[in-house]
């Protein structure tokens, strides 16, 4: 028995994994920012600030402690400033459905070649569902990549310290602290324009299976045929 023609795009594992990068990396991020707060009042302490966050990025439901300087009360809760959740969630969604998708392509092409082949409408939607994907893959790696921008500006410690009025009333000397590692979150906006480049040549591949490219290369035949028969 042979082994069934599949094309080639989709024998690469390159979708499945680098779809598994991509939302692994993202929503699997938490990051950590801080800063340092020493009232001029030598009666109190200097206060440490950290605050965590990560995946989906919802900064304005995390709070965080402001040391108060004056007055009986010793602390304020704020919150970050920021809701990146639309971007990072779409991006994760994205990357879920797309190894999804894929495994079950790989599927079809491995158990089921003959019916894909003989049914000329399943490499038509395939080819537009693939089409769907690379475009949307652009969008998700764009999006995500100026909102991973935005969250960098809101959880950079200078962001905190600018949100604690303690440290604009000369009240307080206020420091930087933990500076977020965002090495992953870059990592995962990479991924997903690799999942795009990947998509984009995989459309091709996909787009030889359907009868689209079967009529050209029957007229490109004809023609030549048609051109042997003048001479």
């Amino acid at each position: 028995m042979s082994e069934p023609t599949v094309p080639a795009g989709d024998k690469e594992p390159g979708q499945q994994l680098f779809a598994i990068f991509a939302f692994g990396s993202c929503g699997s991020f938490s990051g950590e920012t801080g800063a340092t707060v020493k009232c001029n009042d030598d009666l109190k302490e200097m206060t440490a600030i950290s605050v965590q966050f990560g995946y989906p990025f919802r900064l304005f439901r995390i709070p965080f402690e402001m040391p108060v300087c004056e007055g009986n009360a010793t602390k304020r809760t704020l919150y970050l400033m920021g809701d990146f959740s639309a971007p990072s969630e779409f991006f994760v969604t994205l990357g879920v459905f797309s190894f999804l998708y894929s495994m079950a392509a790989l599927v079809i092409y491995l158990r089921f070649h003959s019916l894909y082949t003989e049914n000329k409408r399943l490499p038509f939607a395939d080819f537009c569902v693939s089409v769907s994907f690379t475009f949307f893959w652009l969008v998700a790696a764009a999006a995500w990549g100026k909102g991973l921008s935005d969250v960098k500006g809101a959880t950079r410690p200078s962001s905190l310290i600018a949100a604690m009025s303690v440290c604009h009333l000369k009240q307080a000397v206020c420091n930087a602290g933990a500076t977020p590692a965002m090495g992953l979150a870059n990592i995962s906006v990479l991924f997903g324009f690799i999942n795009f480049i990947l998509w984009a040549g995989n459309c091709w591949f996909v787009f030889k299976e359907t009868s689209w490219h079967a009529q050209a290369i029957n007229k490109e035949n004809s023609a030549e045929q048609g051109a042997i028969d003048k001479q």
